[in-house]
């Protein structure tokens, strides 16, 4: 009997409605999910943390708290980006374990850590933290497709993170483009190499996710990833319906399906009402040619608009033809926040620039090794064009930072923003956005004018 992970609240609608959903739409259905049967509920992380407090305005600390006290039988999951935490940038180790110690302390039983290169330098501070708080740790291995990415080179990232004694190994297949077969022989081989718990997460973008999910099953997998439809398919991942039935009697989760059926419902009346003008049928269709360019949806969606506001719209397929180039150059790295921007970017500059004749600063950091170590090597002539003589660094990249957590609390506290330890955890990995939310959250306490008239009147000041 295989476990579900549901991914309804963070990365389903992250996928479909570019990470929207309120957290007052969410709590009519946390009793229902808290009955369905789900080993774990993925609700945190990811992009989140970075549309509440810029989009929503509304406080992702207080989001976790409020779904951990209505929901206690499946476990609380978030999705962490090893040294980048939900940001987009290594922050120093003091701050990731001040990060990880909030984020247990305020409900989180599992953290799923991952690192865009793979790179396990960049996860271990927040793996070891984790562990010695009593959570459970997701060791993540980012998927994609190159000539350097074989079964052999995901069993050697895997001993690094079982090493550090993680507790599951977790495939992410960000693109969806982990076939079924693949798929069945990758966990295969981490089953018989590690015998530790394997946790497969993929995306329905290729349209082949469901029979992957089948396979993987087969082959011993013990959590597959799913969404509750209509937040589902397309760019998003395979429904939970969809898989209860798609898997035999013997390996079908232990889901109470009326409740799924009754979040189900709510979804489909809340998406066709209040969050009608943000589906897009894009990227609710499933697109095979991701097959070819292995980018994921959300990236396209990116491009299509970059490329539309400077009317270059006819250059997207040069651009993603371009993509496939940028990514052997830069020692094929997978395609996920960040160097899914890193590589996008750059790949959009040089076809409307000439290669490499614009280059923006993230890409010349990772060349410099900012971000970590590229799956292979990145080509010489590209380091040479870039660094121009300068030499990449070895060292583990958060090794050149300064401690940033006390700075920060002083900073909030002469701002007049301390409330709690969390807020300078929000204002360390985000200032100028975090000084925007703090402000409108103190808007929004502080009593309008004709309250505060009445209440003089009352009070007789």
């Amino acid at each position: 009997m295989v476990g579900i992970v549901d991914l309804t609240l963070r990365d389903a609608h992250q996928s479909l409605i570019a990470t929207r959903l309120k957290t007052e739409d969410m709590i009519p259905i946390l009793d229902k999910i808290d009955r369905a049967g789900f080993y774990a509920i993925e609700m945190w992380g990811g992009a989140t943390f970075d549309v509440m407090i810029r989009f929503l305005k509304e406080d992702p600390w207080e989001r976790l708290k409020l779904i951990r006290e209505r929901v206690r039988k499946p476990k609380l999951m978030m999705l962490l980006r090893g040294q980048n935490l939900v940001g987009y940038r290594h922050y120093p180790d003091d701050l990731v374990e001040k990060f990880v110690e909030a984020a247990y302390r305020n409900g989180i039983d599992i953290f799923r850590v991952f690192d865009a290169l793979n790179d396990v330098r960049n996860m271990e501070v927040s793996i070891k933290k984790a562990k010695s708080l009593g959570a459970i740790v997701q060791g993540t291995l980012v998927y994609t497709i190159s000539p350097v990415h074989t079964i052999e080179h995901y069993l050697r990232v895997a001993e690094e993170l079982v090493a550090l004694d993680v507790d599951h190994i977790a495939i992410k297949d960000m693109s969806g483009i982990l076939d079924p077969y693949t798929g069945y022989n990758l966990v295969k081989a981490l089953k018989e190499h590690f015998k530790i718990q394997v946790d497969v997460h993929s995306h329905f973008t290729g349209g082949l996710a469901v029979a992957t999910y089948v396979k993987v099953v087969e082959a011993g997998a013990d959590f597959i990833d799913t969404a509750v439809s209509p937040l589902a398919f397309g760019t998003s991942h395979p429904s939970i319906q969809t898989m209860y039935y798609a898997l035999p009697p013997e390996h079908r989760p232990s889901i109470d399906m009326k409740a799924v059926h009754e979040i189900s419902e709510y979804l489909n009346n809340l998406l066709f009402t209040k969050y009608k003008d943000l589906l897009d049928i894009r990227v609710f269709m499933p697109d095979p040619n991701v097959l070819e360019h292995q980018v994921p949806g959300g990236m396209i969606s990116n491009f299509i608009t970059q490329l539309k506001q400077i009317g270059a719209e006819d250059k997207l397929n040069d651009v993603l033809a371009e993509v496939k180039r940028v990514r052997e150059d830069l020692g094929w790295p997978p395609l996920v926040t960040p160097t899914s921007q890193i590589v996008g970017t750059q790949a959009v500059f040089n076809v409307l620039h000439g290669r490499y004749q614009v280059v923006t600063k993230e890409t010349v950091n990772y060349v410099k090794g900012l971000y970590g170590r590229p799956p292979a090597p990145v080509k010489q002539e590209v380091v040479a064009a870039i660094l121009k003589g300068d030499k990449p660094i070895t060292a583990r990249p958060a090794d050149l930072l300064e401690p940033l957590y006390e700075k920060c609390k002083k900073e909030v506290m002469e701002k007049g923003y301390y409330g709690k330890e969390e807020d300078v955890l929000t204002y360390c990995l985000f200032p100028d956005v975090a000084v925007e939310f703090f402000k409108s959250r103190m808007r929004a306490s502080t009593p309008r004018k004709d309250e505060r008239d009445l209440w003089d009147d009352v009070l007789g000041y």
